[in-house]
């Protein structure tokens, strides 16, 4: 009788444990709470996506990973590479080209490592071979304003895998290029990994385009915002090379939009969440077209008044970083309301969709001051003052309690954008101040 003796499980590459990350403010406030207890762990041959909208800390676990920046707690552990003189742990690429513009497609991939002390013939073998392998072959010489945004992304790329790292770390590489050489540079990437033609041993990257994530992750974390947590891990069993329109695929995607929508049950006004109600609440900028194009399309055919969140992406060329701060801003001002991967007008959104331009206006004004607690208490203080008028600073700095000074500033342009519109109140730039009167 034989025994087989499994062999042995390999360590994990990366483990994040109780990670939390608060960025501080000016005058010794409390800070803003990005990361909140978050938990990952990263294992040899797959790729992982960390899926989430703007805010909600994807690029600071990523660059705490990489140990750009410390975690305010918790802890990070990234497996030491042994025996292997040429493996250094861990490389990322960038959103943006990040490129010298003054040296040449080969030297900027050299850079690191030239910085690592590597001779000149290393360097030059290496950063060679990393060129070719990401299908720059003839460009060694080319200065990144001759290359277009896909082949300035390659280099990127081509920097980062000549360190022979173990981890690739990637935030967003694909967001800065059109649509075309985004999927051009994504399968390549693909086909690179598939066929272990890459000195890398797990990728992880961060991405807030759904059907990007399910195309080439292994696993994927599905983050809240304000402050991030992991509110989902999915696995995704579907085989490579994946297709979009494979049922399969288009159940995982419509899951992953129902899980980015669904509440936690721990979120706050606080923390900045749709529906919640309170002066703290973060609020994103968008315009008031493109909330009333949102309202018609939902209120015309063949959507007529209701419709799957995915397909309204798809038919407004919208990804679900977009779609959703619009879907949940008409929910706020209860013009629309969200239930899993659905979104249906509500009775007042029916009657914004049908009514003509000055009595939009007026629904719209009834919403915002019902709905949006800072727009009330703005126009409560102009109506109590004599003057009629009051500094748009008193109402940042109520707002600097809650939040950092970006999303405080961010919070009172959209009420400012929402309040011109309704005409509820005035804003004039040239000495920040809100008033009642017309600002003609």
């Amino acid at each position: 009788m034989s025994t087989t003796i499994a062999p042995p499980a390999e360590a994990n590459l990366v483990e994040v444990r109780n990670v939390r990350h608060v960025y501080g403010k000016g005058g010794g406030g409390a800070g803003l709470l990005v990361l909140d207890d978050v938990d990952l762990t990263l294992r040899p041959n797959e790729i992982v996506g960390l899926l989430g909208r703007s805010g909600s800390g994807k690029s600071t676990l990523l660059r705490t990973i990489s140990g750009l920046i410390r975690p305010t707690s918790g802890t990070v552990k990234v497996q030491d590479m042994p025996g292997d003189d040429t493996a250094h742990g861990v490389a990322m690429v960038f959103q943006s080209f990040a490129l010298f513009p003054w040296l040449t497609v080969q030297q900027n991939v050299e850079l690191g490592l030239e910085a690592r002390g590597v001779s000149p013939d290393e360097r030059r073998s290496r950063s060679l071979a990393a060129i070719d392998l990401i299908g720059l072959d003839g460009f060694e010489n080319a200065y990144p304003k001759e290359l277009s945004g896909g082949m300035r992304q390659r280099v990127g790329l081509a920097r980062a895998l000549v360190v022979q790292p173990s981890i690739l770390l990637m935030d967003e590489p694909f967001s800065a290029l059109d649509v075309l050489t985004a999927e051009t540079l994504r399968t390549d990437l693909l086909d690179l990994w598939v066929e272990g033609r890459m000195p890398i041993r797990s990728i992880l990257m961060v991405t807030h385009n759904i059907e990007e994530a399910v195309l080439m992750c292994d696993r994927i974390l599905v983050f809240s915002s304000n402050p991030g947590r992991v509110i989902a891990e999915i696995k995704v069993d579907l085989p490579q090379p994946r297709k979009r329109l494979d049922p399969a695929f288009r159940a995982l995607v419509d899951d992953i939009y129902a899980r980015m929508t669904a509440r936690t049950g721990r979120e706050t006004a606080r923390d900045g969440a749709f529906p919640g109600l309170g002066l703290g609440m973060a609020l994103p900028v968008i315009s008031t077209n493109t909330l009333a194009g949102m309202i018609e399309a939902l209120a015309a055919s063949p959507n007529d008044g209701k419709a799957e969140l995915p397909v309204l992406a798809n038919e407004l060329n919208l990804e679900a970083d977009e779609l959703l701060p619009i879907a949940e801003t008409l929910q706020l001002m209860r013009f629309a309301e969200i239930e899993g991967r659905m979104i249906r007008l509500t009775p007042a959104g029916r009657r914004y969709a049908e009514a003509e331009v000055d009595a939009r206006k007026q629904l719209f004004a009834q919403q915002l001051l019902a709905y949006v607690p800072l727009a009330a208490h703005i126009r409560r203080v102009l109506d109590d003052r004599a003057s009629r008028q009051a500094p748009a600073s008193r109402f940042r700095n109520e707002l600097e309690d809650f939040m950092s000074e970006d999303y405080a500033e961010e919070t009172l342009d959209a009420v400012i954008t929402w309040g011109r519109y309704a005409e509820v109140f005035a804003f004039h730039d040239d000495n920040d101040r809100f008033s009642l009167d017309d600002p003609g």
